[in-house]
């Protein structure tokens, strides 16, 4: 799996919204940053960082302290941020993560008027909807389309076209919240739009299930392949991922990792994992090997991000 230009070095654009995460601890609260294309972007940098790509996040932030040590925090990963637009009279969005004893997570969130919902109204937008136009490479996700509005969707999907048009690759992410959506219709209706413009779908079969209420990985598979997309991967938990081409139906079970300690951002690392490796020459079934052994190290430590020590 190629991007469009393979002379020089190619840019991976990834949208969304990073968010401050807070978690309990003793004696209080204690925040980092984390967001689901966000967790994506970190992860790919920390995996591309000796090949010929660059990774680039797309979104808004405030002018306050937090979202400066934000912006820091994703340039000491090695994001690069010259498309997320800065905006005065916005902040960050807050969520709250709370763990059972078997990692499984509650979230709550405040994130209703986040910086990130207003990146296509910044005084920057038209010059980043051309060089997203432009671009090799756009991961993107449920999350980021259902925090905008109708009109920026439409706008987004605009530019998306042209991407594709000049031979961009497009990659996306399922990752469906229905709190975020005006409707179930709604989602479902852009969801095929967005598969429509996708090269690469990586789904959550849990998502699936709870968009169109089915269970059925052939179902899945079969609906998204209908709509164009040329390579489609199931992603099930603990259980083994599925990946579908014109060529090949691949299944890949994940080696089991003790102690499952959190399972935040166990599908970001998962597709980083598996998007990192298409993009420098690996086949689905090792990019899944790979895909599953990120994931796996991410799950065994606390918070989306995990020390760049403990990358596997």
């Amino acid at each position: 799996m190629n991007a469009a230009r393979s002379d020089a070095q190619r840019t991976i654009a990834v949208i969304g919204e990073c968010m401050v995460e807070l978690q309990r601890q003793t004696g209080g609260l204690a925040y980092r940053f984390g967001g689901d294309t966000l967790n994506t972007a970190v992860y790919l940098a920390r995996q591309l960082k000796q090949a010929p790509f660059e990774v680039a996040y797309v979104s808004a932030l405030g002018t306050d302290s937090l979202s400066e040590e934000m912006i820091a925090s994703w340039q000491a990963e090695g994001i690069v941020t010259r498309w997320v637009q800065r905006l005065a009279d916005r902040l960050p969005g807050i969520y709250l993560i709370e763990t059972d004893e078997a990692g499984e997570r509650t979230f709550h969130y405040w994130r209703k008027d986040a910086a990130a919902r207003y990146w296509l109204h910044g005084p920057d937008t038209q010059r980043v909807l051309v060089a997203l136009a432009r671009t090799d490479v756009v991961y993107l996700s449920g999350i980021s389309l259902a925090i905008l509005t109708p009109d920026d969707r439409n706008t987004l999907f605009d530019a998306l076209t042209q991407c594709k048009a000049r031979g961009g690759m497009i990659v996306f992410d399922n990752n469906y919240r229905a709190r975020l959506w005006e409707s179930q219709a709604v989602a479902a209706a852009c969801y095929r739009r967005m598969l429509s413009l996708s090269s690469l779908a990586l789904l959550t079969l849990d998502d699936e299930v709870a968009l169109y209420g089915e269970a059925d990985v052939e179902t899945v598979i079969a609906r998204t392949r209908a709509l164009g997309v040329a390579e489609v991967v199931i992603k099930r938990g603990g259980s083994a991922s599925v990946v579908a081409t014109d060529a090949l139906r691949l299944e890949v079970a994940p080696v089991p990792v003790t102690p499952v300690v959190d399972t935040t951002a166990a599908g970001d690392s998962f597709a980083a994992g598996y998007l990192a490796a298409r993009l420098t020459g690996q086949g689905p079934g090792a990019a899944m090997q790979t895909a599953h052994k990120l994931a796996g190290a991410v799950i065994q430590h606390r918070g989306a991000i995990i020390p760049a020590s403990a990358m596997p």
